[in-house]
């Protein structure tokens, strides 16, 4: 049983492109070029986006094999399959690495323990019940990913505003 996904590159410092598709194709066990193309939104970084089909797990092999690196900015993604629900990591040098299970029409779906902590820390006063959700729906690193996410120069764009 296979899965797909995707991994976004969002900025990388050209030095750091090469070793990135080492690692990648490290995890995938094949040889993998990346078309890099400039990254606005940060003068003097690249991005990429790769498609691949693996066996599942192989979102979190690659998030792993990713994260170590401070200056990367990137987001893997995993489809759900008939084994697996689907996936999502997403890494800034700031915030570090988010982690989502995601159900077949791309929701984030929140386990009860963590939710039942959220509220916990929220009924003894530790933090606010809404910076919490935020932070188990990922909103902060969407919220710093979002100036990457535009396409490179002269790439289609394809807006998604709402999702119901």
């Amino acid at each position: 049983m296979t899965t797909r996904g995707v991994l976004y590159v969002h900025s990388a410092p050209r030095a750091l492109c090469p070793h990135v598709e080492w690692a990648v194709a490290g995890v995938l066990g094949t040889r993998v070029n990346l078309d890099w193309i400039r990254q606005p939104a940060a003068p003097g970084t690249w991005r990429s986006e790769f498609s691949w089909q693996a066996q599942p797990g192989t979102a979190s092999k690659l998030a792993s094999a990713l994260r170590g690196w401070h200056l990367l900015r990137f987001e893997v993604t995993a489809e759900p399959c008939p084994t697996a629900e689907g996936e999502r990591y997403s890494c800034t040098p700031d915030l570090g690495i988010f982690h989502a299970v995601t159900g077949i029409h791309g929701d984030i779906l929140i386990p009860e323990d963590r939710l039942r902590a959220a509220l916990l820390r929220s009924q003894r006063g530790e933090t606010d019940l809404e910076a919490e959700l935020s932070k188990l729906l990922g909103k902060p690193w969407d919220d710093e990913l979002e100036p990457f996410r535009y396409a490179g120069e002269g790439a289609p764009v394809r807006w998604l505003h709402q999702v119901v």
